[in-house]
């Protein structure tokens, strides 16, 4: 049978509510896994260069106008091919994690090949960033039942990709315990602002502060009743100059909100460790 629930945990000032603001830098890799002909479409390829070269100069802008440190979550493949952008993150004191190396669905692939792609990522990020990563984010929010063994076994600190509380939690693996810091598709600007011709989405594409809104109505559910808020945006999406200045306004308030912590993931989770919390197994389904 699986666990209960994740026991509520306070945050640093006896607050209910922690708030983070990560952005997966997918740039060309969320179009290319299982589709390398999408590397023939150059307007395809430059719309999502925009993350790395446009939207993430921005986005830096705005976190250091607020002195908010977030978490960047980096492909190993957007980190080969804009190693300056990740240099830049990293200078600005922000975290990196890693987000899969070519945004593989790791269902798809084999358990050999999902060590390989691990193994290759942090490599492509530690030469990149300086630092060995500790967080991880799967590409597609798709974990499968072997990964958190592994992100154990190569020393992370904590993955971002399970969605089956509003509490952080210590996940338990044969090779020791990973921070579990869930989120859910709602607080996802992909729903709200991504149309890809042939790729993704129908053509509709949210007004920003339609998105906004719906984020602002999830952090006040957390307001009332406790838990974390981590907000995944993409820059090649959230970017954009309209989307960027609702983004700028949501961080204005949910920093001034003084019963909400708001920090990178990386801070939240060590004070998740800190804790001393009983691992909990997330068991596979068994019918």
């Amino acid at each position: 049978m699986p666990d209960g629930q994740p026991a509520m945990i306070n945050y640093p000032g006896d607050r209910r509510v922690a708030a983070s603001f990560s952005f997966d830098v997918d740039a060309e890799s969320a179009v290319l896994f299982g589709a390398p002909q999408n590397a023939q479409r150059m307007s395809l390829m430059s719309h999502q260069a925009y993350g790395p070269l446009t939207g993430v100069p921005r986005i830096l802008d705005i976190l250091e106008r607020h002195r908010v440190t977030a978490t960047f979550f980096v492909p190993g493949v957007t980190a080969l091919r804009y190693p300056e952008t990740v240099k830049a993150i990293v200078g600005a004191g922000h975290e990196i994690g890693v987000h899969g190396y070519l945004h593989e669905e790791l269902p798809s692939l084999s358990p050999a090949e999902r060590k390989d792609t691990l193994l290759r990522s942090i490599g492509v990020i530690e030469r990149a960033s300086g630092q060995r990563p500790t967080a991880h984010r799967a590409p597609m929010w798709e974990m499968t039942w072997d990964y958190p063994e592994l992100l154990a076994q190569e020393g992370f600190l904590y993955d971002s990709s399970l969605m089956d509380s509003d509490h952080p939690y210590e996940l338990a693996t044969s090779e020791g315990s990973l921070v579990e810091l869930p989120l859910h598709w709602g607080l996802d600007d992909w729903e709200q602002y991504c149309y890809l011709p042939g790729v993704s989405g129908t053509g509709y594409i949210a007004e920003p502060d339609v998105a906004a809104r719906l984020w602002r109505s999830e952090l006040e559910g957390m307001r009332a009743f406790g838990g974390l808020w981590i907000l995944t945006n993409h820059p090649f999406l959230s970017g954009r100059p309209g989307r960027s200045l609702a983004l700028d306004r949501l961080i204005g308030e949910v920093t001034a909100m003084e019963d909400v912590w708001t920090a990178s993931l990386g801070q939240i989770a060590q004070h998740v460790r800190s804790l001393g919390l009983t691992p909990r197994k997330v068991s596979e389904f068994e019918g």
